[in-house]
C-alpha cells in the first residue's frame, strides 16, 4: 500500500497560506480583487448576507458572484456578526451579546446566512463553505452557563476560522473547526514573511487575517497588500496559496487517506 505524503500540501510544497478579509468591505471588491488576480492569487472573502428584505441582501450579495466565479472563496461570517459584550461599554448596552445567547440562537443566526449565501452563491454538490467566528469568539452564555459554539460550526461548515495563539495550524492536529489565524493589523512586513517563511510548526498552514483596504482603523494599505502578494508569488515553488475550504477540503482527504494507510 502507498504510504500517504508527510503534507498534505501539492507540489512539494513546504507550507500553505490562506489570506482572509473580514466584513465584506466594498474595498475588497474595488481593491484586493483585481489585486489578487493581478498576482493569480485567491482568497477567502467573509460576508455577513444582512438585510431586511430580500431583495435587500440580494443586491448585497449580487457582486460576490464575479468573486466567487474567479475562484475565491465567499465565506459565511454569520447574519448578524453578534460578538461578546465584554467588548463594548455600558453605554453600548442593549444590543445583542453571545452571552445572551443560547447554541440554538447561534445555530439559527448561522444557517440563515448560509441560506441567503447559497441562493445567490451556490457551492457545487457536496462542497461547503468555511465560517468566519465574528471577534473570533466561539462561545455563548458566561460564567457558569458559558459553552463554546464550536460543534454548532462543525455540523454545517467545513472549517471554522478563529484566532490562535501563534501563527500556524499543523494539518495532522488542528482543529479544522476553530483554526488560528492572524490578524496581520500594524504588524510590519518584514515580520509577516518571516512567519510566513518560517511558522513555529514546520508544515504549517498560516491563516492570514485583514479587514479593510485604506485609512480606516484596522485597515492595511493597497501598498501593503501588494508587498505581501508579491512577496507570496516569490515563494510559490514551497508555499501553497489557496482559499479556506480548499486547503481544508485538503487537510481532510489527507487525514483519511493517513488513516486508511496507518
Amino acid at each position: 500500500m502507498k504510504q500517504p505524503d508527510p503534507l498534505p500540501w501539492p507540489d512539494g510544497c513546504a507550507g500553505a497560506v490562506s489570506l482572509t478579509f473580514d466584513d465584506g468591505h466594498q474595498s475588497h471588491l474595488d481593491c484586493v480583487v483585481p489585486l489578487l488576480a493581478e498576482f493569480g492569487l485567491h482568497a477567502t472573502f467573509y460576508v455577513n448576507p444582512r438585510g431586511d428584505t430580500e431583495a435587500e441582501w440580494r443586491a448585497r450579495l449580487l457582486p460576490w458572484r464575479a468573486v466567487q466565479a474567479a475562484g475565491h472563496e465567499v465565506g459565511n461570517h454569520s447574519l448578524s456578526h453578534t460578538c461578546s459584550r465584554a467588548l463594548r461599554t455600558d453605554a453600548e448596552a442593549g444590543r445583542p451579546a453571545l452571552e445572551d445567547w443560547t447554541l440554538a440562537d447561534v445555530e439559527a443566526d448561522v444557517v440563515e446566512a448560509e441560506r441567503r449565501l447559497q441562493a445567490v452563491l451556490p457551492l457545487p454538490a457536496g462542497q461547503r463553505r468555511s465560517f468566519c467566528y465574528p471577534c473570533y469568539h466561539e462561545h455563548v452564555g458566561e460564567g457558569p452557563t458559558r459553552q463554546s459554539y464550536v460543534p454548532v460550526i462543525a455540523r454545517h461548515f467545513i472549517a471554522g476560522r478563529g484566532l490562535g495563539e501563534f501563527p500556524g495550524n499543523h494539518p495532522a492536529t488542528c482543529d479544522l473547526h476553530y483554526l488560528w489565524s492572524w490578524p496581520v493589523e500594524m504588524v510590519s512586513r518584514d515580520r509577516i514573511r518571516q512567519q510566513v517563511v518560517e511558522p513555529r510548526l514546520p508544515g504549517a498552514w498560516v491563516i492570514i487575517t485583514m479587514h479593510g483596504i485604506g485609512s480606516l482603523r484596522r485597515h492595511h494599505t493597497e501598498a501593503d497588500l501588494r508587498s505581501l502578494c508579491t512577496f507570496l508569488r516569490e515563494q510559490r515553488q514551497r508555499l501553497w496559496v489557496a482559499p479556506v475550504a480548499t486547503v481544508a477540503r485538503r487537510v481532510v482527504a489527507w487525514r483519511a487517506q493517513r488513516k486508511d494507510g496507518g
